[in-house]
């Protein structure tokens, strides 16, 4: 048993990769490599940028052993028969040097590697020198580095490989060729880990793949390990049900299901449904942004173009088929849109399970709204108002029409404004003759024109309506230096709020009360008075509330004051100035001079 456990190797490093044709997703890399040796166009210093996991090193491998190699195939491949890629493949090989910066990024560690790079190699033409984790040389080892990277000995090539290339300086860049490493696409990980279950004799579900894929994030090494470690939890029959125990991932049937709610606008199942995802463990923030990517996958797969978008295995694909076919494109829509709002609340929201739930009920209720606006849109183009008769009379052989008003009277009474009159009073409901020569239709708000109507009929403007509504309000008398106190509380609140020139104001000069209801305040200019004016009405109710009368008026008073404290704008003080003395503008007019207003 103690012999299979010292025979175990992890697939990470048993399936990888040794020539260029078996390096996964990252074809544009390896075929430049490839023309590079066949047409002899080697640069003498790479750089190798890319996350991680995505084959950085594995290619400087490839690439130290296949430009070596003495017999390389037409594909520009490794034979893995000659002597120097059989001393590459038992680790023996002195043509190639790996050096891990991170442990060594010292000025004495980059000068015994420069002192190495003078001697020639003694078997094949180049010594390689792969430097992994380069940006974490210091400043000064990168500057040791400079001049034997620009102008190296003939025999020596250097291959930098870093996961963050914005922290190499830039004389380094210069003297390098860049290639960027993307991340592994999910498909192309499912068939490599498909492959590596095949050669493992394992029966691995596709989508059960494809999860491990997802979860590793575009990292081939990082999903060989999730592979490993759900193997040693499942044994060599691997389904989606043991991958999303192990990895603690969220069921994609939760988000059908809940979906399926959504569509039946049934507010109870989400929320238990919700709640059962939060005592499994699940956290509420990951539910959200799970449901916003079901959303997305849901419109995704609305369209066949667009379906190569979704990175889901065969059988989770059809289902995402069938359930974008119920789904409309304005619910999807608006579900994303209110997603999206819940998953950027959520940190600043002190109920993280309502935030969720709150959204949950918004969008079980995306398809009632959608009806209810379609429906008021068909009846305003349904309803058009009976053309207009000339006669006043109907035979009495006519049918009796019911009015409109009628209807609108009986089924919606709470609706009807009390200042709006639907009908003249003066008219039956059942005079057809009447409705017919004057109609009315009964909308969902009143418009304009009725409002202007209503209006005319009552002839009471809308300050004496607002007066009748306040004089059932309370009335009780207050003293002036109640007046100031309620007055300054006010201005010191709108100090706070930052309105510093209309606080200063108010406190500039002292309210008079007159007549125990009118509050007179002395203004110095229009400006003050168009500042105040703004500001009237919350001002207003302000002293009606704190002082307990509702009929208190406010009046601004522009007293008379010197002409040294009134305010003047540029244009009116150049004017006095030339009234006092003419001879400044001969000055200005002379000299051809601009006034600034």
């Amino acid at each position: 048993m103690s012999s299979s456990m010292d025979n175990f190797i992890v697939s990470a490093r048993k399936y990888r990769p040794a020539t260029f044709n078996t390096v996964v997703g990252q074809a544009h890399i390896t075929n430049t490599l490839k023309n590079a040796i066949k047409t002899d166009h080697l640069a003498q210093a790479f750089l190798f940028c890319g996350p991680r996991g995505v084959g950085k090193t594995t290619c400087a491998r490839i690439l130290a052993k296949t430009i070596n190699c003495t017999n390389r195939s037409e594909s520009i491949e490794a034979c893995d028969k000659c002597e120097s890629c059989e001393s590459f493949n038992s680790g023996a090989s002195l043509n190639v040097s790996e050096l891990d910066a991170a442990s060594n990024n010292s000025v004495d560690d980059i000068r015994n590697l420069v002192d190495q790079v003078r001697y020639a190699p003694q078997l094949g033409t180049h010594k390689v020198y792969i430097i992994d984790e380069v940006h974490m040389l210091s400043n000064q080892a990168f500057n040791a580095f400079l001049k034997t990277l620009e102008e190296p000995p003939k025999h020596a090539i250097f291959i930098l490989a870093t996961t963050e290339k914005h922290k190499i300086i830039p004389t380094i860049l210069s003297r390098c060729q860049i290639f960027d490493f993307n991340r592994i696409q999910i498909e192309d990980i499912a068939n490599h880990l498909a492959f590596i279950a095949n050669s493992e004799h394992i029966v691995a579900e596709k989508d059960a793949l494809h999860i491990i894929a997802q979860k590793a994030d575009g990292a081939l090494r990082d999903a060989c390990s999730i592979f490993d470690q759900i193997v040693s939890f499942a044994g060599n029959n691997l389904t989606y049900k043991d991958v999303i125990d192990n990895l603690n991932i969220l069921d994609y049937d939760y988000y059908f299901k809940v979906t399926d709610a959504i569509l039946n606008e049934n507010i109870s199942t989400a929320l238990l449904l919700f709640n059962e995802i939060l005592n499994n463990g699940f956290d509420g923030h990951n539910f959200v942004a799970g449901m916003g990517d079901h959303f997305r996958n849901l419109l995704v797969s609305k369209d066949p173009e667009t379906l190569q978008l979704l990175e889901v295995g065969t059988n989770i694909r059809d289902k995402y088929k069938d359930q974008s076919g119920k789904c409309s494109l304005s619910v999807l829509i608006k579900g994303l849109t209110i997603l999206n709002k819940t998953d950027i609340n959520y940190k600043s929201s002190k109920n993280h399970r309502l935030q969720v739930e709150l959204s949950l009920m918004q969008l079980c209720s995306l398809n009632s709204i959608g009806n209810e606006a379609e429906k008021k849109n068909d009846l305003s183009q349904q309803i058009k108002p009976p053309v207009a008769q000339k006669t006043t009379s109907v035979s009495t052989s006519s049918p009796v029409i019911k009015p409109i008003a009628e209807i609108a009277i009986t089924s919606q009474p709470s609706n009807i404004d009390k200042n709006v009159s639907l009908i003249d009073k003066n008219v039956s409901l059942v005079d057809v003759s009447t409705v017919v020569k004057k109609p009315f239709i009964k909308t969902a708000t009143i418009s304009i024109h009725q409002h202007l109507n209503s209006e005319k009929k009552t002839d009471k403007p809308l300050e004496e309506k607002t007066e009748q509504h306040f004089s059932t309000q309370p009335k009780s008398s207050f003293s002036q230096l109640e007046l100031e106190a309620a007055w300054d509380k006010y201005a010191n609140e709108l100090k706070e709020k930052g309105k510093t020139n209309l606080s200063t104001s108010l406190l500039s000069k002292r309210p008079v009360l007159k007549d125990e209801m009118i509050i007179e305040f002395p203004i110095n200019n229009k400006a003050i008075e168009e500042s105040i004016n703004e500001e009237k009405m919350p001002f207003l109710g302000f002293l009606r509330k704190e002082l307990n009368n509702y009929s208190i008026q406010l009046n601004l008073v522009l007293s008379a004051i010197d002409d040294k404290t009134n305010l003047y704008t540029a244009t009116d003080r150049y004017k006095r100035l030339v009234e006092k003395n003419p001879a400044i503008n001969k000055f200005r007019q002379r000299f051809d001079l601009d006034v600034e207003f």
